[in-house]
């Protein structure tokens, strides 16, 4: 009994530890929509996370021999970043990610791109045992969405705190790259070198929204 909690212990706290660029996405996702959705679209989204988080631990010894995956992600993630700095984003306006379901449906693939880096630890954590994994990702449910509630109040009153929340989702797309076997064999990049490789993508996936963001940003 005492092995079992301690796993389960195990398996929430990796939950939580990585559920931190999780919940600023769904923050930056939901931000511009009313109170009521708001909450809705993070509920929905989460959920939805779990649920394929759980698939993919199941899967995890598949997916990560794809070629390139991560690395794909770690690109996904760059325009997540540049999606969510857009002007009609940032600006809320009742709308947050372009709507309720856009916002949803950009949590639940954010938590996709995230979880590929993420799957082997909570797998190991969990020894096989596919209810004690789900219990440890029910447990953590209620964290995260208080966490994505948090990030979203402080970008209601503090805009430009989008430029970090956007830095955070970079890092974490730099992350994937540097640790794609296929990359590292081939460049074999530093994690700053990947970040400046983020960045530049970025600036390039928003081109002519730079003015309109830092409008959009400096609003009160």
């Amino acid at each position: 009994m005492s092995g079992y909690l301690l796993s389960l212990l195990g398996i929430v706290l990796i939950d939580l530890v990585l559920s931190g660029d999780n919940a600023v996405i769904i923050g930056m996702a939901v931000r511009g929509l009313p109170r009521p959705l708001r909450e809705q679209a993070i509920l929905v989204g989460t959920l939805g996370a779990v649920g394929l988080r759980v698939t993919f631990t199941i899967l995890a010894a598949l997916l990560l021999t794809v070629p390139y995956l991560r690395a794909a992600g770690g690109l996904l993630l760059f325009w997540i970043a540049a999606k969510l700095l857009r002007p009609e984003a940032a600006g809320g306006g009742g709308r947050g990610a372009n709507g309720f379901w856009s916002a949803v449906g950009l949590i639940i693939l954010a938590d996709f791109t995230l979880s590929l880096d993420n799957i082997l630890a909570v797998a190991a954590a969990s020894g096989g045992d596919l209810g004690l994994l789900v219990i440890g990702l029910l447990v953590s449910i209620p964290v995260l969405m208080l966490g994505a509630n948090l990030v979203a109040a402080l970008l209601d009153r503090l805009p430009w705190l989008l430029l970090l929340g956007a830095l955070v989702i970079v890092w974490a797309g730099a992350r994937l790259l540097v640790h794609d076997p296929w990359v590292h064999t081939l460049l074999a990049p530093s994690l700053w070198q990947a970040m400046a490789f983020g960045l530049v993508l970025v600036a390039v996936f928003l081109r002519g929204d730079l003015r309109g963001l830092k409008r959009a940003i400096g609003r009160t």
